[in-house]
Order: structure tokens, then C-alpha cells, then sequence
């Protein structure tokens, strides 16, 4: 399982480094992306706009020219075709002139006398057409403007080279395109007669409110890469550098927990909490008795991390019940295969909170971890703490019931320092006390705390109860307590405590 979680995790890192690397850049890219398409579409804004007022320019001139025609309508080709050829001459954009009467073409400044029918519905709004050529230049595009008054008429013709120039010279890199009625204009003079083309990037399309014609400009598919490419450079820099600042800031991160409860989750999958064995040994006669199983944290970063470091976190966030659980499973598969060299039950303390008692999943635990043994070689002894008060509930006696008779003691750790002990005592039926070290440790030094000790020596005799005397470092401890008929011992007179291959090559020498 270690394994496993490891891969796991180092993916999970992996994947959230990469993620903090490019959630920058392509945050940043989508940024200039939409920057780079709104430059684009005020580019073809403003193009389309200078394309109306310069086709607007040259058609005010052939207006011009139509208005101060209309007038001669009519009157003999001979008597005007002077009037026609100076309006070419004088007005800029003006290619030829024209006469009309009753829709007739009567009268031409390039041919003179002339007879051709003009169908009015071809023209937009009446007003203007765009051809593809005429009988000189028959592909050369021309725009062709009419005015009209009963049966008086008067046209001017615009070259086709005029209007290529400008959607060249105007659009630039735009592609721009001149539509008059259902015919357009491209800027290789090009004339078409089909459906207009839709461009694909920042597409404007604006009607001259004069004239009857509509200008488009609009950009290629991939305009706006290509635009980013050659406007945002530096920029594009800018984004690797702060994506591989943000993926080198997320991999940091992720090297320390974000919560103790989630640090302490993690360590759990990975099995890095062990058990460490601590000896108990006969008050009389200084032999191991059994252990008190303790919890260490290989850290595989920090080494040993000490209990009260994550011990409280475990404690509060609820963890600590599978964690114990974990510890149990542990203890039972490195101890099942080595039964103790002891005639009775070798005793295994393990240490239990409020957390454990608030439903009955301990007693499962625990049967799991008695059936791993052969009948009668374990004692297991789960002893009580009191950084949480355990509540007398329904739930509570009925734990403590099935736990004895499945054949489990109860012991009340650290006893004397804790504000519920005495309740403890009261509410449930235990089998041992545990006194806690701060007592042991005064023998011979403080006469008050001698007489706490020698009281509950005296209160677990009088309730026949188990007594386990903790932190015993020296002989005149052990001496004390031995005189005072304290059963167990346990301390760093008799071992510190150990890893589980130790732990089991000295239980062969006891």
C-alpha cells in the first residue's frame, strides 16, 4: 500500500504543478486572445468606416456631375456632348457621362449618339449598379451612378480601378470588400455576382447612409494568432515566466500540508504511523510482564516525529481512531509469530480516547486483533486517556460490557492527573490504574506528592485493582514501589521505547 499512495501522490503532485504552471499562461493567453480580437475588430472599424467616406468622396463627384447634366436632357446629342466630355474633364473620378430619356441612353461622352435601354429595377434604390464591365474596358468593374427626374436622366460612371485602389490602400492586411446590391467588388478589381463571403475574424459590415452601398472588412481564419504573434511577444515571455513561478510556488506548496488533519490523512494511507514497545515488567520479581504499544510517526522527510506533536491533532480531528486501528492491526502482525517464552498471558497495552467510545467499532477491533493470537497467549489492556472526557452514555457501558466479555481489561491512564479519574472509577468498571509519572518521579523528593502516591496505592488496593506505576527511572523508584505492592513498573529503568525487530529480539532474552 505505501507504494501504491506514493504513486499516487506523486502524481496528484505532478498534475497540480503542472496545472499551477499553465493555469498563468493559459489564463494570460485567453487574456491576450480576446485583447487581440478587439484590436482586430476596431481595426476593421475603422477601415470600413475610411472606405465609406472615400467611395462616399467619389460619388459625390459623379452626383455632381449627374445633377448639372439632368437639366440638359433631352436637347439634341450634338448640343451637349460638349457639356458631357467637360464634366469627365473637370470632375476626379468621373470616367464618362451619360444622357437619358424615358430610360434610354440616348447620348454618350465616349460615343456620342448611343442607344441603349436602362432597366431602373437593376440599379439599387434606383441609384447606383455595379458592372462587371462595359463595351471598351469589358473587364474593368465599373460603378455606375443614375439620376432620374420623369423622363429626364442623367449618368455617371466611375472607373473599377479607382474602387480596387481604395479596398487595396485602405484594407491594408484587412480583406475589404464593396457590395452594391447582390453584386461586390474585391480588391484585386475582381467583380462577383454570388453570395458575399463571410470572414471569420472581427467581420464589420457597414452601409453608407448616402449611397446605396455596403462596405465589409474582416480578417482570414488565424488572423489573431498571427496578430498575437507579432504584438505580443514580450508579453508571451512575461506568461511563461510568472506560469513557472506559479508551477515552482504549487510544488512548494504541496511539500507542506495544507492542514494538520490532512497531513496526518496522507501519513495514515501511507502507513507511517509504526508501533513502538515499551517493556512492563512484575513489581516483585523484574521480569517483562508485557508492553505498552506507543505510536511514532515515521515522517519520512522529518524522522520520528514525537507523540505530542500529533497526538492532540489526531485526537481532534477524529483520525486517531483509525490510526489506532492501524497501530493494532501492526502490532498484531509482528507479534502473532513470535509468542512470548512467559507461562501466563503476555499483557499488550494500547491506548484508547473518547473518540474510541462513542460507538462499537472497537469491539470489533479488538476481536480482530485477539483472534491473530493463540487462545490465552494476549492480555490486552486498553488503557483510557483523559485529554477527552469519556461521557457514561447508553453507547459508553454498553462498550465497556462486550469489551470484558470478550476478555479485554480497562486501565485509567495517568491516573491522579486527569479532572475525571475518580469519575472513572465510578462509572466504569475497570481493571487497572496507571499512576502517571509526575508522581514516580517525587519519590524521595516531595513528601506530598509521596502521600498522593501512597494514597492511590491504597485506593486501588481497597478497590482490587491492577496498579502500573509509569516513568520509573531509578532504583530507589522501583525499590518504593515494590515495597508498597505495586504490581507493574514500567520505565526507563527497565527499556526505552523501541522499534518492533528490538522489541522482539530482547523479548527472547526475558
Amino acid at each position: 500500500m505505501p507504494l501504491n499512495v506514493k504513486t499516487r501522490r506523486t502524481r496528484t503532485r505532478i498534475a497540480v504543478t503542472v496545472l499551477s504552471g499553465l493555469l498563468p499562461v493559459l489564463l494570460g493567453f485567453t487574456i491576450l486572445y480576446m485583447q487581440a480580437e478587439r484590436a482586430l475588430k476596431h481595426n476593421t472599424e475603422q477601415t470600413a468606416e475610411e472606405a465609406i467616406r472615400q467611395f462616399e468622396l467619389m460619388l459625390d463627384n459623379n452626383a455632381q456631375a449627374a445633377r448639372e447634366l439632368l437639366p440638359l436632357a433631352g436637347k439634341s446629342c450634338i448640343d451637349v456632348n460638349l457639356a458631357l466630355r467637360e464634366q469627365v474633364t473637370r470632375r476626379p473620378f468621373v470616367r464618362s457621362t451619360n444622357l437619358l430619356w424615358d430610360d434610354t441612353i440616348y447620348c454618350s461622352s465616349l460615343f456620342g449618339d448611343y442607344q441603349e435601354k436602362v432597366t431602373a429595377g437593376d440599379y439599387s434604390k434606383g441609384e447606383i449598379l455595379l458592372m462587371k464591365g462595359n463595351l471598351i474596358t469589358p473587364d474593368s468593374a465599373l460603378l455606375v451612378y443614375r439620376l432620374n427626374a420623369g423622363k429626364q436622366g442623367a449618368m455617371s460612371t466611375l472607373d473599377g480601378y479607382h474602387l480596387s485602389n481604395v479596398l487595396r490602400m485602405i484594407g491594408g492586411k484587412t480583406l475589404l470588400l464593396l457590395q452594391v446590391g447582390p453584386d461586390w467588388l474585391t480588391a484585386d478589381g475582381t467583380f462577383h455576382n454570388d453570395a458575399l463571403p463571410t470572414l471569420p475574424v472581427a467581420q464589420t459590415k457597414l452601409t453608407s447612409s448616402r449611397y446605396a452601398f455596403t462596405v465589409e472588412a474582416g480578417f482570414p481564419e488565424g488572423e489573431t494568432w498571427r496578430y498575437m504573434r507579432s504584438e505580443y511577444p514580450p508579453l508571451f515571455s512575461l506568461l511563461i515566466f510568472f506560469g513557472v513561478i506559479s508551477g515552482f510556488i504549487g510544488h512548494f506548496l504541496q511539500k507542506r500540508s495544507s492542514s494538520p488533519s490532512h497531513e496526518l490523512q496522507r501519513a495514515l494511507e501511507a502507513c507511517e504511523f509504526i508501533p513502538y514497545f515499551q517493556p512492563v515488567v512484575h513489581g516483585d520479581s523484574k521480569q517483562w510482564s508485557g508492553a505498552e504499544v506507543l505510536m511514532r510517526w515515521n515522517h519520512p522527510k522529518e524522522g520520528l516525529v514525537r507523540p505530542d506533536m500529533f497526538i492532540p491533532f489526531a485526537e481532534h480531528s477524529g483520525l486517531i481512531v483509525p490510526m489506532t486501528r492501524s497501530l493494532m492491526r501492526q502490532t498484531a502482525a509482528l507479534l502473532a509469530p513470535h509468542p512470548a517464552p512467559f507461562d501466563g498471558p503476555f499483557h499488550v497495552g494500547i491506548n484508547v480516547t473518547a473518540s474510541h467510545c462513542r460507538d462499537l467499532e472497537l469491539v470489533a477491533d479488538c476481536r480482530e486483533f485477539l483472534a491473530a493470537f493463540a487462545p490465552g497467549a494476549i492480555s490486552l489492556v486498553l488503557e483510557l486517556t483523559e485529554r477527552e472526557l469519556i461521557e457514561p452514555t447508553a453507547i459508553t457501558l454498553q462498550l465497556f460490557e462486550q469489551l470484558h466479555e470478550l476478555g479485554v481489561m480497562i486501565a485509567i491512564d495517568d491516573f491522579g492527573t486527569g479532572h475525571s479519574s475518580l469519575g472513572y472509577l465510578r462509572q466504569f468498571n475497570v481493571d487497572f490504574l496507571k499512576i502517571d509519572q509526575s508522581f514516580v518521579a517525587m519519590i524521595g523528593v516531595d513528601a506530598l506528592s509521596r502521600h498522593i502516591l501512597d494514597t492511590i496505592i491504597e485506593l486501588s488496593a481497597k478497590l482490587d485493582l491492577g496498579i502500573v506505576a509509569e516513568g520509573v527511572e531509578t532504583e530507589e523508584q522501583s525499590d518504593y514501589l515494590t515495597a508498597h505492592g505495586v504490581n507493574f513498573l514500567q520505565g526507563y529503568l527497565f527499556g526505552r521505547p523501541m522499534p518492533a525487530a528490538e522489541f522482539i529480539n530482547a523479548l527472547s532474552h526475558h
